[in-house]
């Protein structure tokens, strides 16, 4: 096994650090290693901040689903879909007014912009988890950072065209640290060729057999199996309802014409 092979084998997501910082010599390669990710159109339509200030750090603990160890983390990289810099551009160039001269159809960043920014900056994203995973720098992803899209417009100076689709969390493998590697789902209930399989009852049974062994009998929820234990936990929870109500916000901001 090749030694890029190995690194996202044994990868595991990082919640406690080591008393260490990172350095701007490794917060620099992990940037750079993100930078150099696949990208539409070569165009790097995602931003990326950089958060190092403890009260920031703290708050943003508080609103990604209140999780203290955001607090603790040397460094957060908050990956931002950003069509607000090349619509600058565009203005700068006076585009409007070519498009009028030439008959074409000017218009503001769409749903498909929209996916096409958060598309180059998850994949920025997970660029730099490899590119720190391969310094010894451990990361944790975090969802929630679409949550609270007002209380994060604020904090961040966020323009109208931009919207944080994923946040990391680095620092250091504490000493003697022990990875614990979650397994993930066999291939052949996720790789499909050709055409999309649905997958039968006994596909769900083998599929979910380590997750229903995990599944107390006296669950909180009085669920009888995984998935209605994963449902009340997640999909059925408080952090979900926010953060459709938080999205739904900012695809309404997002689309008004000014």
């Amino acid at each position: 096994m090749n030694k890029m092979l190995d690194l996202l084998n044994n990868r595991m997501s990082l919640r406690k650090y080591a008393d260490k910082i990172v350095s701007e010599e490794d917060l620099n390669t992990i940037l750079e290693g993100a930078m150099r990710a696949p990208t539409a159109g070569n165009m790097m339509m995602y931003s990326i901040l950089v958060v190092k200030d403890e009260e920031k750090k703290k708050k943003l603990s508080q609103t990604c689903d209140n999780q203290p160890f955001i607090a603790k983390a040397p460094v957060i990289l908050i990956f931002l879909a950003d069509m607000q810099r090349l619509y600058d551009y565009f203005e700068h160039c006076e585009v409007q007014e070519f498009c009028r001269e030439k008959d074409l159809k000017y218009g503001t960043p769409d749903w498909s912009k929209l996916f096409l920014g958060a598309g180059d900056a998850f994949i920025a994203a997970q660029n730099a988890v490899i590119a720190a995973e391969s310094i010894g720098i451990g990361s944790c992803y975090i969802g929630d950072i679409v949550e609270n899209y007002e209380v994060h417009k604020e904090m961040f100076n966020l323009p109208k065209w931009v919207f944080p689709v994923s946040m990391l969390c680095l620092g250091h493998y504490p000493e003697n640290a022990r990875k614990i590697i979650t397994p993930r789902f066999d291939k052949k209930f996720v790789v499909h060729n050709e055409k999309y399989k649905y997958l039968d009852k006994e596909n769900f049974q083998e599929m979910f057999e380590q997750n229903e062994k995990r599944v107390s009998p006296k669950n909180v929820y009085g669920a009888k199996n995984f998935g209605q234990f994963l449902y009340a936990r997640k999909f059925g929870s408080d952090c979900l309802v926010e953060m459709e109500r938080s999205i739904n916000v900012m695809l309404k901001h997002w689309k008004t014409k000014e």
